[in-house]
Formats: structure tokens, sequence, C-alpha cells
């Protein structure tokens, strides 16, 4: 499955053939992306995340979450998917994560209006949450720049490397999407 945002920006379902360039860039970012997402032993080697793209595939096929590799020009530069899906509930949270050398380019915004747009009329959605810590500047942007709803903080909701962060709380429902 292959979501087009423009003519440099695609978001295509991970797979195994996705491993090598994405570990390269968690490689290239793994002190920056520390401090906000707890890897586990997801990443700690390239077999390792060949693991957690098979379990990614797994959890696709149970209907529970959708992973994509951010495409830019045809070359992996970050992560986006629609997790803990809910099909009774029609709801959803989106993740991601991208390299800091694309930062500043809208890929995330961008690729974020893709995915809204396809759980929204693809797979009925009704609410699709974002959940960023409160010192994450650059993650809680992205809920503000596409008039996400902020329904409070979740206290100590997120452990990261030993520490327990605050997560703000955004909310989208299909009936405000507006793109």
């Amino acid at each position: 499955m292959r979501i087009n945002i423009d003519e440099n920006i695609n978001l295509e379902l991970i797979a195994a053939g996705h491993a090598t360039g994405l570990y390269a860039v968690i490689e290239a970012n793994r002190a920056r992306f520390a401090e906000f997402l707890a890897w586990g032993d997801n990443a700690k080697s390239l077999e390792n995340f060949n693991n957690y793209i098979r379990n990614c595939e797994l959890q696709y096929q149970q209907g529970n979450d959708i992973n994509f590799v951010i495409l830019l020009d045809e070359k992996p530069v970050g992560k986006m998917g629609l997790h803990y899906i809910n099909t009774y509930n029609k709801s959803a949270e989106i993740g991601y994560w991208l390299g800091k050398k694309d930062e500043g380019k809208g890929i995330i915004t961008k690729s974020c209006k893709g995915l809204i747009s396809y759980g929204f009329r693809e797979l009925g959605l009704n609410r699709i949450e974002i959940k960023a810590a409160e010192s994450n500047v650059r993650s809680l942007a992205i809920p503000e720049k596409l008039n996400f709803t902020k329904e409070g903080i979740l206290r100590q909701a997120d452990l990261v490397n030993g520490q327990f962060l605050d997560l703000v709380l955004y909310s989208m429902l299909n009936e405000e999407w507006k793109s």
C-alpha cells in the first residue's frame, strides 16, 4: 500500500526491504530520538529492527496498527503510523518520527494530512489522536498546525529511558477534518 502525499513524499507500508534504510536514519539520530522515544530492544541492531518490522507486518494483518515508511524522493527519512486502531470505537493514534536532516520541510505535516484523510475516508475512523511529550516542541507543533483540539495533559503517561514524561493529548474528529 502506498499513499502519495506530493511529488516528492510518499508513505509506503513498512516491509523488510525498508529495514536497512530506516535503521540508518535511526543510527544517525539515535541520541536525539532517545529523548522522546522508548525504543526498547526494537532498534539495538539491524536484526532487532528486522524483528520489529515483522511485528509491524503482523500488527497490520491483525488490524491493530498500520505502519508506513516516509519516503522523500524514494529514500526512507522517517516512519509514521496509525496505532491502537479500535474498530469498535472507530479511533486510532498517529505516531511519527523523522531524521533531523529532513526537519523543517513540512514532511510530517503533509504526511499527517494524508494519513488523517486515509484514516477518516478509507478506514471510517471517527477520532484520531496525537500525543507528544510536553517538552517535544517540534512534535507538538504538528497537531497545532493541523487544528487538532488540545484535550489536556496525560501525567507521567510515557516511560522513556527510565523517566516518566507528561504527554499532551490532541484529537481530531472526522466531522472536523477539512482536508
